[in-house]
């Protein structure tokens, strides 16, 4: 099913409902000629924004597993929360309804005051007109006004509706650009498995007080380890099984001692000479951190090459 439509209209939605800014021309054509008429699409403009927020905050505060988000996906569930937000707009009873009869209320333009009908007295045509004529200015600076404001908010959410992809990518680019001065291995192959091992930033490892450990890639707290220590509740594979054990993870004071220590661990340890022998591709070096036994996750090279590859394509991007 497309969700694209020429006329800027969402399928699904009331005819003459639209999500954009061009839609104002056509508001401001029918204030001149009808101001009530003006009203009520205002108001559905109005309510199918609040829908829109109230679809995008409901998203936000929903988990989910980061490791498959892309600028795809992402932008695939921003277009069909649009569209639900439009099926939700202009129902009898509804928000619209509401502001149609605040906006009338504030415009005189209730009990036929619009026509003229009622309350005309000597002069009746003339008095009609004027309110006529104040309610069609009216009605112009509230859709221009909104126009402002939708245009505002369109801004506003290029800068910061961001995918996850991009918003760990932009975060944290300079650190692996230092990890890879430092180890030879691609910032984006670095970037990746900082995605997968984290969800994208969304799954960081915490402390007993919730505060972030930095440990953007998973390292264990091991024998020889003085830093801080992280205890959590993690999945690991035995003969193919997953099991859920408590561990102990490396804590950091910063992002930027994660990856410095992320790059001291796979370019100075005997243990991982091939990884960095091998990451050249992304495959490469997901298959040596896999032989390697960085994880024990079976399926860990393929999800990590996925990964690596969708960095690499928000790289370019962003780029």
């Amino acid at each position: 099913m497309s969700l694209n439509s020429p006329s800027g209209q969402i399928p699904g939605t009331n005819a003459g409902l639209t999500m954009d800014v061009r839609s104002l021309e056509r508001l401001k054509s029918s204030s001149s000629a009808s101001p009530k008429s003006a009203i009520r699409e205002t108001a559905k403009q109005l309510e199918s924004l609040f829908m829109q927020e109230l679809m995008k905050s409901m998203r936000a505060s929903t988990m989910s597993t980061g490791m498959l988000d892309n600028q795809a996906t992402e932008m695939g569930t921003s277009m069909l929360d649009t569209q639900f937000a439009g099926q939700m707009t202009g129902r009898p009873g509804g928000l619209s309804d509401l502001i149609v009869r605040q906006l009338e209320r504030q415009m005189g333009l209730q009990n036929g005051a619009a026509s003229g009908g009622a309350g005309r007295g000597e002069g009746g045509d003339e008095v009609g007109d004027e309110v006529g004529q104040s309610a069609k200015l009216n009605a112009l600076r509230m859709s221009a006004q909104l126009g402002q404001r939708t245009a505002a908010g369109a801004s506003s959410v290029g800068d910061k509706r961001l995918s996850a992809s991009e918003q760990f990518i932009r975060k944290h680019q300079a650190a692996a650009q230092e990890a890879q001065a430092a180890t030879g291995m691609a910032a984006g192959h670095i970037l990746g498995q900082a995605a997968l091992e984290s969800g994208w930033g969304k799954h960081e490892i915490k402390m007993k007080d919730g505060s972030s450990s930095h440990n953007l890639f998973g390292i264990k707290a091991t024998p020889g380890w003085t830093g801080k220590v992280a205890e959590v509740t993690t999945t690991e594979y035995v003969g193919g099984v997953a099991h859920k054990v408590t561990a102990k993870f490396r804590a950091y004071d910063s992002y930027a001692d994660a990856f410095k220590d992320h790059a001291r661990l796979l370019s100075q340890s005997p243990r991982y000479s091939q990884t960095v022998a091998q990451a050249d591709t992304a495959s490469g070096f997901a298959r040596g951190l896999q032989k390697a036994g960085y994880a024990t996750d079976p399926a860990y090279a393929d999800k990590l090459t996925k990964v690596i590859n969708t960095a690499l394509r928000v790289q370019r991007s962003l780029a």
